[in-house]
């Protein structure tokens, strides 16, 4: 059987190599990397308003981390802390997130992929959270990691692959307030979110942290695993119908 295709939503920034200085369409690298080596087929998806049919031909779906959604979409004004809107970003990635849920589709949501998540089944953001926590310690500075333990509930995706703690890296300065459908699954000592799922899928799983940061390469098996499963399930209903 041929590897998993996975999309990893892109976005578009300035990037500049070789002779170029110019828009472009970029990811980190750590996702393609993470996807790779976990035995899957990474395919980069540009921003798209037009619609999410792209993941009739995916077997799962890895949203990046990023920019902050912007507020309207959870019914907030913007806090003075907050990104400017990147409109074509978020409407691009609601489109493929809400197209590989209708599917069925395993999905993995990393930082603001978490939070996206959480939006889309009807929850909220904390958007400074350092006037929430008291502390700068999710995102020391910028461009520069924190590291801190997270406890993981017992029986959950997130707990599969890590145990019931385990040590993460972090860089963020919102998080999710209210997970809206999702099950938390993984908090902070301060209790921030960390980690968050659909109980009623096999696999959607947001996780605030950093694996493409991190080299972790059990998320990305776990994740990559649930994508060939999927396919797999795929196919045998294709061979009987």
């Amino acid at each position: 059987m041929s590897r998993p295709v996975i999309g990893i939503a892109g976005y578009r920034d300035r990037a500049r190599w070789n002779i170029w200085d110019t828009d472009a369409t970029v990811v980190q690298q750590g996702y393609v990397a993470g996807v790779t080596r976990a035995g899957g087929r990474a395919v980069v998806l540009p921003p798209d308003t037009v619609d999410g049919d792209v993941m009739d031909r995916l077997d799962g779906l890895l949203l990046s981390g990023g920019a902050d959604l912007d507020p309207a979409l959870y019914g907030q004004d913007r806090h003075p802390s907050g990104d400017t809107p990147r409109a074509d970003r978020d409407a691009g990635e609601l489109l493929l997130l809400r197209a590989a849920l209708d599917r069925g589709l395993p999905v993995l949501g990393v930082c603001r992929g978490l939070q996206l998540l959480a939006v889309v089944h009807g929850g909220s953001l904390v958007q400074h959270l350092p006037e929430a926590v008291g502390h700068t310690g999710h995102c020391p500075q910028e461009g520069v990691f924190g590291r801190h333990p997270v406890r993981l509930a017992p029986g959950s995706l997130a707990a599969a692959v890590y145990g019931t703690e385990t040590d993460v890296n972090s860089h963020h300065h919102q998080a999710v307030a209210d997970p809206g459908r999702l099950r938390v699954t993984g908090r902070a000592d301060d209790g921030v979110v960390e980690a968050a799922e659909d109980p009623d899928r096999p696999f959607v799983l947001g996780v605030q942290w950093h694996p493409e940061v991190s080299c972790d390469d059990a998320l990305f098996e776990a994740f990559v695993a649930a994508c060939a499963r999927s396919a797999a399930g795929a196919l045998l209903g294709s061979a009987g119908a």
